[in-house]
């Protein structure tokens, strides 16, 4: 989920440390992109002969801005016949608020230090399962280190305790570390989300991306270093630096090892640690929601939440399917069937998949690389998506992630959950959380000002730089194909609806939008905007630019499983849960849209305002293809459309809005029944 990135110098090369600073501060802007919310170095200190710590909630760029660091990575740096090193992390939180240092990367346990990208899923059910271990934080990564040194106390070797470690996680591990007592340096990796650039002599640079390492190769001049390779360290392999020796020793987490004593030095090595402090008040970037309904304040705010089921059970509704008078230019005919039911075109009926067999063959790569990209948010269709691209289709997948501040804990321990046990490499572009947020908050706040529900997609605009980042990163990877799990069936053109926008029946894809409705939607748009001045912020170019990402972006061999694949709810369901085990929302038994932060806040406006939300127009779809009854379908959506108060809350507070007032501004908006 974060960016880990470093160098490693024997004691006899020559490098400068001009050239050891420069190389590790690009590596370090490179990885970036992984994660802003919080950062973290190591390296030893050779004069004062301690490892030494830095780190804070601040971006890796912000923390090179600090003049102690410029200070000790010189003393790092300077050759005095010792291995050199250093390395850091860019942090996209996951477990364990950041605005608490011992929460922050590199993780110190038990004299190891290590830095982490991925999640340990089962991180409660280990520390129950090993009591003769102890927890002292929040973060996940604390676990693994604690269990590298109960096996290493057992007289095991490195890569046995290392490999016994990982193999007890449920997730996704992608580590480096040090210790105290020991003179070796540890890569490794169960995704295979780790790659090194060396020179097989005297120096190693490891970052989480391929990509990393190569813009590295260009942006440094690489010519004092001789020949050198960058490869991937494959799922469930690692490798072991002696920085006496220089000796690199390659290792499988799968094999049984014979136990051996590590060679453990007599003198620890000091461990000094110096926190920063991030300028701007901050935030908490993570919250479980899976825990809100136990606060405290939780049973007060639930009664403030309003369901008028029974004046909502009152609307006119299509005979056919669910749709209610109050949907956008909706009409009836004397049979009492709506003109969306009439001009309905069955989507759920796949070409065969061995169409997409053969679609896909010539894209198939021999030599182990990565041949197709999918694009995974975490969620239902996209898990399913992956899981066919590599068990079906025999692909070799890169899974992308474009994490806005809106994808929740439990859509990323899911995507930790199928990248760990397939093996699959997991590329996360993450945006300034923070900003994304702040445009979130500014955004809803100049619209309870004045709240039309043609302006509500707003809120979402930001996650639309998925569709960009996707085409960037295959022109980096060399991948040209791309295989999307987007469902026809949730076709929701009633948010445009509201903005004056009339359905198009004819659209060959649910996100298509013609010239004429851009222009109406910039025009409504450009309407509120003079109404409610509070939107002309700096979300404006936030927005701009996710509107062209997203209708703008080039979709070259770009295929769609469920035209190849029936959508089956049941199958789907059965597979991502029994292989992966899955994890579903504690709010709500729909398995749809759970791992998406901003879905039960606009689900809860559509429902009290207009009677219906997207969960209506999807059981419509539903019924139109033949899957479920209208009597089920319309007995779901009651149930579906209950506010959901732990997904409600988790949003508000991860964007700075107080739940009470929040709530009770939307709770007085007149409705349309």
């Amino acid at each position: 989920m974060c960016g880990i990135f470093g160098v490693i110098a024997s004691e006899e090369s020559q490098y400068s440390t001009n050239f050891l600073n420069k190389s590790f501060k690009t590596l370090a802007q490179l990885s970036e992109s992984r994660g802003k919310d919080s950062s973290g170095l190591c390296f030893f200190n050779q004069e004062k002969k301690a490892l030494e710590v830095i780190k804070g909630p601040v971006p890796v760029t912000g923390l090179f801005k600090e003049k102690i660091l410029q200070e000790k990575l010189h003393a790092a740096f300077h050759h005095n016949f010792i291995a050199r090193y250093v390395f850091g992390h860019a942090r996209l939180v996951t477990n364990g608020t950041q605005l608490n240092d011992e929460n922050n990367q590199p993780v110190i346990k038990d004299g190891i230090i290590a830095v982490h990208n991925g999640i340990v899923v089962n991180v409660n059910e280990l520390w129950e399962k090993h009591p003769e271990i102890n927890r002292n934080y929040e973060i996940d990564t604390e676990v693994l280190l604690s269990l590298i040194r109960y096996h290493i106390q057992q007289n095991k070797s490195l890569e046995e305790s290392v490999s016994v470690s990982i193999n007890e996680i449920f997730g996704t591990v992608s580590t480096a570390m040090i210790f105290d007592d020991i003179n070796k340096f540890v890569l490794a990796t169960n995704n295979g989300s780790l790659y090194t650039l060396h020179n097989q002599k005297d120096i190693v640079f490891f970052a989480s991306e391929r990509y990393m390492l190569s813009e590295f190769a260009k942006k440094v001049n690489l010519s004092d270093i001789g020949k050198y390779e960058l490869q991937q360290i494959k799922a469930n392999r690692g490798m072991i630096i002696d920085l006496g020796y220089f000796n690199i020793k390659h290792f499988s987490l799968l094999e049984t090892y014979t136990s051996k004593t590590e060679n453990i030095n007599q003198q620890k090595s000091p461990i000094h640690i110096h926190s920063v402090k991030s300028e701007k008040e901050q935030l908490s970037t993570v919250i479980d929601l899976n825990y809100i309904h136990l606060n405290p304040q939780a049973k007060k705010e639930k009664v403030l939440l309003q369901y008028p089921i029974d004046k909502i059970k009152t609307l006119k509704r299509c005979t056919k399917c669910l749709l209610p008078e109050t949907f956008p230019f909706i009409q009836y005919d004397e049979h009492g069937e709506c003109n969306y039911c009439k001009n309905y075109k069955k989507k759920n009926q796949p070409k065969p998949i061995d169409e997409l067999r053969k679609l896909v063959e010539p894209y198939q790569k021999n030599n182990g690389s990565s041949d197709v990209l999918i694009p995974f948010s975490g969620g239902r269709d996209s898990t399913y998506v992956l899981h066919v691209a590599k068990q079906e289709l025999g692909l070799n997948p890169i899974a992308y992630t474009y994490d806005w501040g809106m994808v929740t804990d439990l859509a990323r321990r899911n995507i930790a959950r199928i990248c760990g046990k397939l093996g699959i490499e997991n590329i996360i572009v993450a945006a300034d959380i923070h900003w994304k947020r702040e445009n979130i908050r500014k955004n809803i706040q100049a619209w309870l000002k004045n709240p039309e529900l043609g302006m509500i997609p707003l809120f979402m605009a930001g996650d639309k730089f998925f569709f960009y980042y996707a085409h960037k990163i295959k022109k980096q990877l060399g991948i040209d194909l791309e295989i999307w799990g987007i469902n026809n069936l949730e076709n929701t053109n009633f948010k445009t609806g509201f903005a004056g926008l009339k359905p198009r029946f004819d659209k060959k894809r649910i996100y298509s939008l013609s010239i004429k409705n851009h222009l109406k939607l910039f025009g409504v748009v450009g309407k509120n905007l003079l109404q409610s001045p509070g939107y002309i912020n700096q979300s404006i170019f936030d927005s701009l630019g996710s509107f062209a990402s997203r209708y703008m972006t080039p979709k070259a061999n770009y295929y769609h499983l469920f035209d190849y694949v029936q959508w089956n709810k049941k199958i789907i369901e059965d597979t991502i849960i029994n292989n992966y085990d899955w994890e579903k929302a504690v709010d709500t038994e729909s398995t749809w849209r759970i791992g998406d932060g901003t879905a039960s806040f606009y689900n809860y406006i559509y429902t009290l305002v207009a009677g219906f939300s997207e969960n209506d127009t999807f059981r419509s779809n539903q019924i139109r293809e033949g899957m479920i009854s209208r009597e089920k379908a319309l007995e779901t959506v009651y149930e579906e459309n209950k506010p959901r108060y732990n997904s409600l809350k988790w949003y508000l507070e991860i964007v700075g809005l107080d739940f009470e007032t929040v709530i009770k501004q939307i709770n007085n908006i007149p409705r349309l029944y």
